[in-house]
């Protein structure tokens, strides 16, 4: 412990000392501290004696002796801040950015003022306050650039703004002296059939609300040159400043223009190099001048209009050395700073309510009920605007179809929608999310929404809490509504707080959001000290596990010619490091990442295994003092994204919920999934339950014959029921499998092969691991895998019959489930396309455009009558019968290549 070296080596340096002349200048040993160098690259203060030094990890042996000072228990909340977060506060403190400074000040204001409130509680005051009890659902108070390098390319754009008394003027772009220089780079792969002549390089402005173009891009002429690239040209934008929003951000676009192949049509064809995004007003609201640099961004998403990315993040880049760098001048051209206008409230809109309404409201009816990813047509809009008023008395919860009609090019537009808001009614939480999307940025808008969200019990807040995270990152500015609401709701509900902390501290290592995350988790930590021991001993328990991951990893490796050594030498040096006491003591007494309220007490290290698949995910078991002795599982994964899982697993939960409130109860099983770092995170072993490839292969002494035995799942629940148990039994496996039926149709869940599909002894069927969502079905050699909307085997619907073929009624039952559940999700069909388009800028693989959304869409047949709706879905569920034997087949190969494998 560093308490013990701390002893050690002081009184040796004190009697080596003693024998020079400034020894009684030395001071008491409280005076001083050990200091390090950690693997972060930071000076960590080793405040903490209790800590271990393999805790500590220090990049070096060395350990220097320095001078206590001054605010010791502030540098060393600072340090254990740094340590929790990932990010060393001194990283924040260096940053030349006003807006971090003043952001940090205020949090640290209110963060110390909500904590001299804590001190002033009572004991039960403060366990009322930070750990509020969980509530039943509805109930309680609401609480590649083709030969083109982007390396090293800079440019320098001036961007100039005319301004004079009236407030008329144009937005015009005048370039000066632009400086590209462009490197070739290699290229690795098929030989090029055409020689490519240097290129031409171009720069594509535009401004944009959201994802609407106010006006025409601006667009550069085509420069040429080996080297150097130079334009001397004017770009002009069709707006006066007077018209721009308070959200207006400048997008940027910089592209080579290169000869295609001769065969093709076009003689021209665009690469992308680099984009990058700023806003035009400060967080302020201050127009901004002079001259800034934009460092840019390299990966373009797929289907990007005008080779522009509003949705992208206003964050330059911060891997400066191999960035695209854009120099841009926004000059000054009025000697007083020039301020966006705050709203007047005493403004009162004129009009009134146009004779049209009476006439056009069955028109606007069918408008107004359209699901979020219809388009609406300009007349359509004028309509919308037009009838504003009535779209706020008949069609309140239709307030983001007036914001997607409101002409936020024309300032007058944006003041009557600002007065507007005013007087709207408060929409129900689930419905304000929508506008927390990108297509709503105006600040007006998100505060109201926000005030919609604080009539969410905690309950549901941690229902939507993966979606909130995600859209922070629509925020320009770091103080806004949002953010200050889940700090208050996080730092007054421990259960909030924990999650908050883990959803944003997963995503730390994405260079676009790192300062951002930083900062709110820095905030976070500061106005709930208490929390930060509790954090703190399981971010140590996952590197402890990450450590032992890559142990089996590299001893895999090293025996992979034998693999029946390899899996004893390896499973034997697992074992033998779980028994260290640095891994048995950090690894004990934590409070589970996916469960705060459970409490982890102890590692049964003889059944902690590892996985047999790519990245050796681990099976930690824990033996639990709160659960009468049984043990409890958890995988820790590291090498595999967890995040879609994440979200897949969360809209189980709301799915489940949503049938609860509509009085069916389909056993659904979301166990805890969490995200917690780059690639890695932790999954909940469910209890008592084997897959139906195991259920299967036990059955039969051949593997190929196994997937076919009808009889094998029913009698494994004979084996682990009897009597009135089984009947039980049987029922659970009906309900969940309607449940799970409906679920992955709706979701269009993929890979579903017989390791995928579970059952628990008790007879609730559930679904792990999914890897393919929203249609993304696996295929070989061009054909899908996959020819069935969803499971339902013959042997299913032999449990579900009770082994009775003539069993009509039970199966009428479970068929009247199945059309139940799909007419309650259809009902909340905007709610599941709201939160997968907050989802949009995550990052998953399978959930990058709109048109991946359309998915949910058509599955609910949105848009179609209830009847046309349920016609479809009785397609699909006699589809999935008609052609179970194709998934019979999938797992009949896939338990021969299981049985090879073991």
């Amino acid at each position: 412990y560093l308490s013990s070296l701390f002893f050690y080596f002081y009184h040796y340096l004190t009697r080596q000392a003693q024998s020079y002349p400034l020894f009684p200048s030395l001071g008491e040993m409280e005076g001083h501290m050990f200091e390090c160098v950690n693997q972060a690259a930071v000076h960590e203060e080793l405040e903490d004696e209790t800590r271990r030094l393999c805790d500590v990890r220090p990049f070096c042996p060395m350990l220097k002796l320095v001078t206590r000072s001054c605010g010791r228990a502030e540098r060393l909340l600072d340090s254990k801040i740094g340590v929790l977060i990932g990010k060393g506060l001194h990283e924040l403190d260096a940053l030349q950015d006003q807006e971090v400074k003043d952001f940090r000040s205020k949090m640290f204001r209110i963060s110390e003022e909500k904590m001299q409130r804590v001190q002033l509680m009572t004991w039960s005051e403060w366990l009322q306050a930070c750990f509020s009890p969980q509530l039943e659902p509805g109930g309680g108070a609401p609480t590649t650039t083709d030969g083109v390098n982007n390396k090293q390319a800079e440019a320098s754009l001036k961007v100039t703004m005319h301004f004079d008394q009236s407030q008329v003027t144009t937005v015009s772009v005048h370039t000066v002296t632009e400086h590209c220089s462009l490197s070739q780079s290699p290229y690795y792969g098929e030989p090029l059939v055409v020689v490519v002549v240097p290129p031409q390089v171009q720069v594509r402005a535009g401004l944009f609300h959201g994802t609407e173009l106010l006006c025409k891009p601006a667009v550069s002429s085509e420069s040429s040159g080996r080297s150097e690239h130079v334009w001397n040209r004017t770009l002009e934008f069709d707006i006066t400043v007077s018209d721009l929003p308070r959200m207006a951000r400048l997008c940027f676009a910089v592209y080579a223009v290169m000869d295609k192949v001769k065969k093709q049509k076009s003689t021209k064809n665009h690469y992308p190099i680099a984009w990058v995004n700023t806003m035009v007003f400060d967080y302020k609201g201050q127009l901004k001048t002079g001259d800034i640099i934009l460092h840019s961004w390299s990966s373009f998403p797929d289907e990007l209009e005008e080779m522009l990315n509003p949705i992208g993040t206003i964050q330059t880049n911060p891997y400066t050395e191999n960035a695209t760098a854009l120099h841009i001048h926004l000059p000054d051209y009025n000697p007083h700073p020039i301020l966006f206008p705050p709203f007047d409230k005493r403004y009162d809109e004129t009009s009134s309510h146009d004779d049209r309404g009476k006439k056009f409201h069955i028109e606007l009816k069918e408008i107004m009920e359209r699901d979020p990813l219809s388009q609406l047509c300009e007349n359509e809009k004028d309509l919308i605007w037009t009838l504003r008023y009535d779209c706020m008395e008949n069609f309140p919860q239709s307030l983001p179809k007036l914001l997607l009609s409101v002409k936020w090019s024309k300032h007058e537009d944006m003041a009557q929608l600002q007065a507007l808001l005013q007087i709207w009614p408060k929409l129900s939480p689930r419905d304000a999310l929508e506008l927390l999307d990108f297509n709503y940025p105006d600040q007006y808008v998100r505060e109201y929404a926000v005030g919609c969200l604080r009539d969410m019990s905690d309950e549901e807040l941690s229902q939507y809490l993966l979606q909130l995270v995600q859209v922070l990152r629509y925020e320009p500015y770091y103080d806004c509504a949002l953010t200050r609401f889940l700090l208050n709701r996080a730092q007054c509900n421990r259960n909030i707080g924990h999650f908050l902390f883990w959803h944003l501290r997963s995503e730390m290592h994405m260079p676009a959001v790192s300062v951002q995350f930083s900062l709110i988790l820095e905030a976070y930590c500061r106005g709930s000290i208490p929390h930060i021991e509790v954090l703190k001993k399981q971010v140590e328990a996952l590197s402890k596990l990450k450590s032992v991951n890559e142990l089996i990893k590299l001893g895999t490796i090293k025996n992979a010619r034998s693999k029946t050594k390899e899996a004893m030498l390896t499973k034997e040096a697992m074992m033998t490091c779980l028994r260290q006491s640095g891994y048995t003591e950090t690894l004990s007494d934590l409070h589970s990442p996916l469960n705060p309220s459970v409490l982890l007490s102890g590692i049964n290290v003889e059944k902690c295994r590892y996985m047999d698949s790519k990245m050796k995910p681990l099976w930690i078991v824990y033996n639990n003092k709160l659960l009468g002795g049984d043990t409890l599982g958890i995988i820790f994964k590291n090498g595999d994204d967890l995040r879609q899982d994440m979200l897949t697993l969360q809209i189980l939960r709301l799915m489940d919920l949503l049938w609860k409130e509509a009085n069916l109860d389909l056993r659904i099983v979301p166990y805890g999934c969490l995200a917690t770092g780059d690639r890695s995170g932790l999954i909940e072993v469910v209890s008592s339950a084997d897959t139906i490839a195991n259920i299967q292969l036990t059955s039969s002494n051949v593997a190929a014959a196994a997937a076919f035995n009808k009889d094998a799942l029913l009698n494994w629940l004979k084996e682990k029921n009897s009597g009135d148990a089984l009947e039980k039994a049987i029922e659970e496996f009906t309900l969940s499998c309607a449940g799970y039926c409906v679920a992955t149709y709706v979701l269009g869940i993929g890979d579903r092969h017989s390791d995928n599909i579970m059952v628990r002894s008790t007879g609730q069927l559930f679904h792990i691991d999914f890897g393919h969502i929203l249609g993304n079905f696996k295929s070989k050699f061009g054909i899908k895998r996959e020819r069935v909307p969803f499971i339902l085997t013959h042997d299913f619907i032999h449990v579900i019959q009770q082994g009775k073929t003539g069993n009509t009624e039970k199966f009428g039952s479970f068929r009247n489930y199945c059309e139940q559940a799909y007419l309650i999700l259809r009902r909340n069909g905007n709610l599941f396309i709201t939160l997968f388009a907050l989802m949009l800028t995550a990052g998953l693989p399978e959930l990058t455009s709109v048109k991946d959304i359309q998915y949910l869409k058509d599955s609910l047949a949105l848009g179609k009558t209830d009847d046309e709706a349920l016609k479809q879905f009785r397609q699909k569920f006699d589809e999935a019968l008609r052609e179970s034997w194709t998934t019979k087949v999938n797992w009949m190969a896939h338990n021969v290549v299981k049985d090879n494998r073991s």
